[in-house]
């Protein structure tokens, strides 16, 4: 009975054992590390951004899946390279099992080292992000993508009797998911599950599912083609992943749709222009109003201003002025924090004194130095005296300029805050109109 039991506590379920040894967890490991690599490497773009975030996991499929199946390939291959295929091919159990047994613990290491490289990432920017929340719509899918990508990488690695098989699966894998990615016609496009997605897009609800039925089906129609002896049960998942890929290719760009929380604004009505910014990134509107509090401070009083500052693609309307964009991430705006809130308020400006249409009917000498002198006393920049420094080291033509400009910017200054407010006035009604001939002298 003692005997027994010990033989019991000794045998060891060949999943498990294949799941705590040997290939499988060094394969989720790198692709830990990969993921890991990657994202350090392009931070900036993506901490602090729900969407982006996701964006930038998602993308990151065109590394991972390539490198999923070059696993599988590998782990595929080992039987050959330990040379015991002809052993196993002795043991009781059939060719499925035995394909699973290896197959399966190198499927689920790489989809959780991809779900604990995602979780990380989702961490990371927890801390900075200013509205929205986790996107988590395509996860589920890619992980479903890697893991086929390691059944089917195993199937090539079991047929294949090469070493290279591996590195060259993995390298055509990447060129052709690469050469999808880059398509910008043909609906066979969205067939691609590395298919690139902006952080503005949202898939349709049934997007995932079918893009997993999609990826899965061929993986699972491989395993039991090459496994089982009635290859026609390999058509029941074939047929699946046709159907999904149908719907897919048919539905084409109406696949993703515009996240309505990048159309909606949040603003700040206290002051004049108000501040608004996309709903994204709510709380960052305070931190948009401090930047800005020096330009609206000078600017109360002002009549004939835009209704507000908004925060969205395209051109504003009539009453608007385009605040500058916060995204992409990794310029004006990194980890939750404005890069540059000086150079922020001057481009603020700048949307303040060049609306719509209007730039090439502007491009006058006289007008020029006018909006220096209100861009100077809006926004002073300390960049300023060294652009003045190098007009001063010139020719004569560039200090006669400069001269100008100064004389320009010395007379806004002087005037009292009445004749400025009533100078301002008339200024944003003659910017406003796109009548530059009508821009009042200084």
């Amino acid at each position: 009975m003692t005997t027994l039991s010990t033989a019991r506590r000794l045998t060891v379920h060949p999943l498990r054992a294949e799941a705590v040894r040997g290939f499988a967890p060094w394969a989720g490991a790198a692709v830990v590390l990969t993921l890991g690599v990657l994202l350090a490497g392009s931070s900036a773009r993506w901490q602090g951004g729900w969407a982006e975030t996701a964006a930038e996991l998602h993308n990151s499929q065109l590394i991972v899946v390539p490198l999923a199946a070059a696993a599988g390939c590998w782990q595929g291959g080992r039987e050959r390279r330990r040379r015991t295929g002809e052993l196993l091919t002795t043991a009781v159990r059939a060719p499925l099992t035995r394909f699973l047994a290896s197959a399966l613990p190198a499927a689920l290491w790489v989809a959780a080292g991809q779900l604990v490289a995602a979780g990380l990432a989702l961490l990371a920017t927890w801390p900075y992000a200013h509205g929205d929340r986790p996107h988590l719509a395509l996860l589920p899918a890619d992980l479903v993508a890697s893991a086929a990508a390691v059944l089917a990488g195993h199937v090539v690695g079991r047929a294949v009797p090469s070493r290279l098989a591996a590195p060259l699966l993995a390298m055509a894998g990447y060129v052709g998911l690469g050469i999808l990615a880059v398509s910008r016609e043909g609906s066979g496009r969205h067939l691609n599950p590395a298919f690139p997605v902006g952080d503005t897009s949202v898939p349709v609800w049934w997007q995932p599912a079918a893009m997993a039925v999609w990826t899965a089906g061929p993986a699972a129609a491989a395993v039991l083609a090459y496994t089982v002896r009635r290859r026609t049960s390999a058509l029941l998942p074939l047929a699946a992943a046709t159907a999904a890929g149908a719907l897919l290719v048919q539905t084409g760009d109406g696949l993703w749709h515009s996240d309505p929380l990048a159309r909606r604004q949040v603003c700040d009505t206290s002051v004049t222009p108000a501040i608004c910014v996309s709903a994204r990134y709510s709380g960052l509107l305070p931190q948009v109003t401090e930047a800005l509090s020096g330009i609206t401070g000078k600017l109360e009083g002002v009549r004939n201003l835009p209704v507000r500052w908004e925060d969205r693609p395209g051109e504003p309307r009539a009453d608007e002025a385009q605040l500058p964009m916060l995204t992409p991430l990794g310029w004006s705006l990194v980890r939750g924090r404005l890069t540059d809130p000086e150079q922020y308020a001057r481009e603020a400006v700048g949307s303040l004194q060049v609306r719509g249409d209007c730039l090439e009917k502007q491009l006058d000498a006289r007008v020029l130095r006018v909006d220096d002198a209100v861009q100077a006393y809006l926004a002073p920049s300390p960049l300023q005296k060294a652009l003045d420094d190098a007009d001063a080291r010139g020719d004569e033509a560039h200090r006669a300029e400069l001269r100008k400009r100064l004389a320009a910017r010395a007379r806004l200054a002087a005037m009292s805050d009445e004749e400025r407010r009533d100078w301002l006035s008339a200024y944003m009604a003659a910017r406003g109109s796109c009548r530059p001939s009508e821009v009042p002298a200084l």
